[in-house]
């Protein structure tokens, strides 16, 4: 597999985003444990990549949103149904997030420590941009067009609907972490170590692709 420093990201599935983020036996914990954080754009494909590394590897899945839900249902929500974020009370609490980010702050200190305990795979909008430990960092990039498809496939809702949920949903994110941590949601990748194109390769190959990347860092710290 090619690994390119700062190339098009039209041009190839795969990349090396910045130098100093590149993975190496001495920026990863040498035959101990490790730990992988998967984050990209809503509807790419993070908890499904997620998931399949955890399995491939041995390591336990935390995901970021299921976390955030849970003080949701905590706090009186009800988060019933797997497009719960979607609906008017997630809508809601996605509102009183922008006012009141002690929900967020909650969960990302939760998963900052889960991280430094490793032998983790967390999927988390955040996480890349506010942890520096030992792991790995892998960005899952996807147009709005194709995310939408997505969403309508697994949500079985029509196309225009998840268009529009899958615009709304990257405005809040990038407003609310933007005002929260200063961050430029999916703008910044100087902080992931890789990068795949999902709009290149079907799910089967970009699990298989992501998996390649995990075993070759792996092979190096051994």
């Amino acid at each position: 597999m090619n690994l390119r420093n700062q190339t098009s990201k039209e041009s190839i599935h795969v990349k090396n985003i910045h130098g100093s983020r590149a993975v190496s036996g001495d920026s990863h914990n040498k035959g101990k444990t490790f730990s992988i954080i998967v984050s990209g754009w809503p509807a790419v494909g993070k908890t499904t990549v997620g998931a399949e590394l955890a399995k491939e590897f041995g390591l336990k899945i935390y995901n970021g949103g299921d976390i955030l839900k849970q003080i949701a249902t905590n706090m009186g929500y009800r988060t019933s149904g797997p497009d719960w974020w979607d609906s008017n009370e997630g809508r809601q609490f996605m509102e009183k997030r922008r006012n009141d980010p002690t929900s967020d702050r909650e969960v990302d200190n939760m998963l900052k420590e889960i991280i430094r305990k490793g032998n983790a795979v967390v999927t988390s909008y955040t996480l890349p941009w506010l942890i520096d430990d030992k792991c790995i960092k892998l960005w899952l990039q996807g147009s709005p067009k194709n995310r939408a498809i997505r969403m309508a496939k697994r949500d079985n809702i029509s196309i225009a609907v998840a268009k529009e949920i899958v615009r709304e949903r990257d405005l809040k994110n990038r407003q609310i972490y933007a005002e929260l941590y200063g961050f430029q949601f999916g703008k910044d990748l100087s902080v992931f170590d890789f990068s795949l194109n999902t709009d290149m390769m079907n799910l089967e190959c970009l699990i298989e692709i992501s998996k390649d990347i995990i075993r070759k860092v792996k092979n190096r710290q051994a």
